[in-house]
């Protein structure tokens, strides 16, 4: 296993990670269980920007930019959605 396979799997487990403390902040019962998950959340936020951070600079997870029509296209359809 190379180690744009290694920082795939660590991203990938991050997200999960977030995945369940986002649930665990809108199902808790208490103000304190509430800001220990909304505190770990923010955490484990972070620390998937700085995997995501690490594997673009070695181009290991390309972007791409998008046409500021298209993105205006998609502003407009969702929104005249959210209306309805």
């Amino acid at each position: 296993m190379n180690d744009k396979c290694l920082m795939e799997d660590i991203l990938l487990l991050e997200k999960g990670v977030c995945d369940l403390f986002m649930h665990g902040t809108i199902e808790s019962s208490t103000a304190n269980v509430h800001q220990t998950f909304s505190t770990a959340l923010n955490n484990a936020l972070n620390m998937q920007d700085t995997i995501y951070d690490k594997m673009s600079a070695k181009g290991w997870y390309p972007t791409e930019q998008v046409e500021q029509t298209k993105v205006a296209s998609l502003k407009q359809k969702f929104s005249a959605q959210s209306m309805q």
